[in-house]
């Protein structure tokens, strides 16, 4: 599948230190330690509405893992998919009288334009479920062959009970397993299951929807099996990072990681990653809920996309946060601060600012207090102090290469 253009990355002299994270199955701060090529895999949307901020915010902060792991001389596997055939993908085109796959075409190509607004770095692989349909029938037959699989009425089930280490992300009991797993898009109910929480590798065909042959028969995937067969095909087992929003680590990421454990015997990812909830009006921003802020509105509106993501970096990637209609003229106030900080012709040497914003990335993404020291740094030069002629330029592709906010 096509992904979107890249921006372009500003070299910047030295590099920085390695990328420490919060891994979600340890709760700990832990150091990442790829080798010459860091692997990461990132769960994308389904593509029945357009990308609002939430969804924004989940690839901003992975599009700063990449930028701080490049900037420490890494080079990055970047893995992201799109669920373009799933129940919800389905209903909506139903719903609409839409073409299903002209519905994912369309939101596809709106995301494809908000991200490459947003100067976020496209993936390596952006692949979508279609695509990979073979593959992940593949993945869930080799399910099949170890034992930990049955059939009920010719769909294919994940057994939960064939899974020891189930639970090694969330660290959830199981009341509350059962109780997200209803919500989130699992069948706890369905008669035959050997244990409410055995979860669907394959979806035998239904009438009037569509199927594909497979060893199994013809059907589509479930859905937490696509990003298991995506992920070991395109970076194989024990990557770097695995994550997405938080809401995917129960059910979608626990069980992905029980697939890969089934077939390799050992981790998927070697961290995870979750960010935080955006809210609007008390409420998690979801589709579900209909308080949906888009960001190819904001962009219609005429909002500045640079201004969209310093809204966004303001706020710590593992907290969940409030959209406000404050969010938009404190982060134009500050791009302006910053344009005329950048548009002088000397300023205070911008080599602190640099090592400070790097050792705030490198230190769990800390994007608010690297946006704290270019802020001091900006009032500095403001202000008259300092007469490097080359700071302003070394400041400005501090704040495009690490921040990727292009002033």
């Amino acid at each position: 599948m096509r992904s979107w253009s890249a921006p372009e990355i500003v070299p910047l002299p030295g590099t920085g230190g390695p990328l420490r994270i919060r891994d979600t199955a340890t709760g700990r701060i832990r150091t990442t330690t790829p080798g010459p090529t860091a692997g990461v895999y990132a769960c994308g949307i389904t593509p029945y509405d357009a990308a609002h901020l939430g969804h924004a915010f989940t690839y901003l902060t992975f599009d700063l893992v990449n930028r701080v792991w490049r900037d420490a001389g890494h080079d990055v596997n970047y893995v992201q998919n799109t669920t373009d055939i799933d129940d919800p993908l389905l209903e909506r085109a139903e719903a609409t009288g839409v073409d299903w796959q002209d519905l994912a075409h369309r939101e596809i190509d709106v995301f494809r334009e908000d991200m490459a607004a947003l100067s976020i770095i496209p993936p390596t692989s952006y692949v979508g479920v279609v695509e990979s349909v073979d593959l992940i029938s593949e993945l869930a037959v080799r399910i099949r062959e170890t034992g930990a699989a049955y059939e009920i009425d010719g769909d294919l089930y994940f057994s939960v009970a064939k899974a020891p280490e189930f639970g090694e992300i969330g660290n959830l009991d199981r009341a509350e397993m059962l109780e997200l797993f209803g919500q989130r898009g699992g069948d706890p109910r369905r008669s035959g299951k050997k244990d409410p929480l055995d979860w669907l590798l394959w979806k035998a065909e239904r009438p009037g929807e569509p199927a594909w042959d497979s060893p199994l028969g013809r059907g589509r995937p479930g859905w937490h099996i696509e990003c298991s067969a995506i992920a070991l095909d395109r970076l194989g087992p024990g990557f770097d990072i695995n994550g997405g929003g938080n809401d995917l680590i129960f059910p979608h990421h626990e069980m992905g990681a029980a697939e890969t454990r089934c077939v390799t015997g050992g981790p998927n990812a070697h961290n995870h990653l979750h960010v935080g909830m955006v809210g609007l009006n008390g409420e998690k921003m979801s589709k579900s809920l209909g308080n949906l802020v888009f960001v190819s509105k904001l962009r219609r509106q005429g909002v500045d996309p640079a201004v969209i993501r310093l809204a966004m970096l303001g706020h710590h990637y593992r907290d969940a946060w409030e959209w406000t209609d404050a969010e938009l003229p404190a982060a134009t106030e500050r791009a302006e601060h910053w344009r005329a900080a950048f548009a002088l012709g000397a300023g205070p040497d911008a080599a602190p600012v640099l090592a400070a914003v790097r050792a705030a990335l490198a230190e769990d993404l800390d994007s608010p207090t690297a946006l704290a020291a270019v802020d001091t740094w900006a009032t500095a030069a403001l202000s008259g102090a300092g007469t490097d002629t080359g700071a302003p330029a070394l400041a400005r592709a501090t704040v495009d290469t690490l921040l990727g906010v292009k002033l």
